[in-house]
């Protein structure tokens, strides 16, 4: 079984485009169970102009967001729900964050990401992030799919 995933294996079950698709490729995945993804940090991203011009750091909103949406690899691939223009994943708890070294331009962002429990199509998983094997955040996350109205 292939477990890894290219970027447009990856844009099959994302609705993420550019300049907000944060995981670039799937390293490992066992479905119903974990996904080590990565995503290139790139002097080229779109924040760096602002965050900050001097000193590029990426923002922790953004590690958190390219965390989630390994989260939705996870779940969606593990039910083998490819992107449905009439729902959404979305965020609906985040908890314990912790980010405990800067992500800088060139940085390469290993994301994992492990289900702890669904209960009632709601998602929770324990996530981190890591750079050159150096832990840089910690979050749970919980998710869910929500029809569009």
């Amino acid at each position: 079984m292939n477990t890894m995933m290219d970027i447009h294996e990856i844009l099959k079950y994302l609705p993420h485009r550019y300049p907000l698709i944060l995981v670039d490729r799937v390293i490992h995945f066992e479905p119903n169970q974990r996904i080590l993804a990565l995503k290139n940090v790139s002097i080229n991203e779109p924040y760096f102009v602002g965050h900050f011009p001097h000193h590029p750091v990426m923002p922790g909103v953004l590690i958190v967001e390219a965390l989630a949406q390994a989260a939705a690899l996870l779940t969606l691939k593990s039910l083998k729900a490819e992107n449905d223009k009439n729902q959404v994943y979305y965020f609906v708890g985040i908890d314990g964050v912790r980010f405990k070294k800067p992500v800088m331009a060139g940085d390469q962002l290993m994301l994992t990401v492990e289900i702890a429990r669904q209960i009632k199509g709601v998602w929770k998983f324990q996530a981190h992030a890591d750079v050159d094997g150096q832990r840089v955040t910690d979050a749970e996350l919980m998710c869910t799919a929500r029809a569009i109205d």
